[in-house]
């Protein structure tokens, strides 16, 4: 399912996008067919609130 469209566009996607997934599952699906990380939505938040 993810190769149909996700996959592909976070393969595409540039090494500094961060790729948000609130679900651990989606998670880590997204990890194990394209190698990159996922994270939380609420982890971005952190991130962002923390490195202003």
């Amino acid at each position: 399912m993810g190769e149909q469209t996700l996959f592909p566009a976070i393969r595409k996607a540039d090494d500094d996008v961060i790729i948000a997934a609130n679900g651990t599952r989606c998670r880590h699906q997204i990890k194990d067919g394209t190698q990159r990380t996922a994270l939380h939505t609420v982890s971005i938040l952190r991130q962002a609130l923390l490195f202003k």
